[in-house]
């Protein structure tokens, strides 16, 4: 599937760097404690779906500082690649179809490139 848009290597490099980065996050967060904080567990079996929690020993000062720097990096990624100089090269009809090929751009390889 080749894409009619011919993206800049920076912007390609950007929404790369940028699914890396959620992918980290994502991950991470999975593998922390559900409260940020130390909390007791809790159980409540009388609502309409059961919810449970084992209790929270909390985050280490480490792990909200790796949080924090992958969330600013997120959102720093985030603003170059939605601000990018090449989104005024495109009609705003298309801008939609463009941004969602850029984001799957890193499936298909560059011109030049073999697959």
């Amino acid at each position: 599937m080749a894409t009619p848009y011919d993206f800049p290597s920076d912007l390609r490099a950007g929404q790369e760097e940028l699914h890396q980065v959620r992918a980290e996050l994502s991950a991470l967060l999975k593998r922390l404690p559900w409260s940020v904080t130390p909390l007791d567990g809790f159980s409540d079996t009388g609502g309409w779906r059961k919810v449970e929690r084992p209790a929270s020993p909390g985050w280490t000062a480490d792990e909200q500082a790796e949080v924090e720097k992958l969330r600013q990096r997120e959102h720093e990624l985030a603003v170059f690649v939605s601000c990018h100089r090449f989104w005024a090269e495109v009609a705003a009809a298309e801008r939609v179809d463009a941004r969602m090929k850029l984001k799957h751009a890193h499936e298909i390889p560059e011109v030049g490139e073999t697959p």
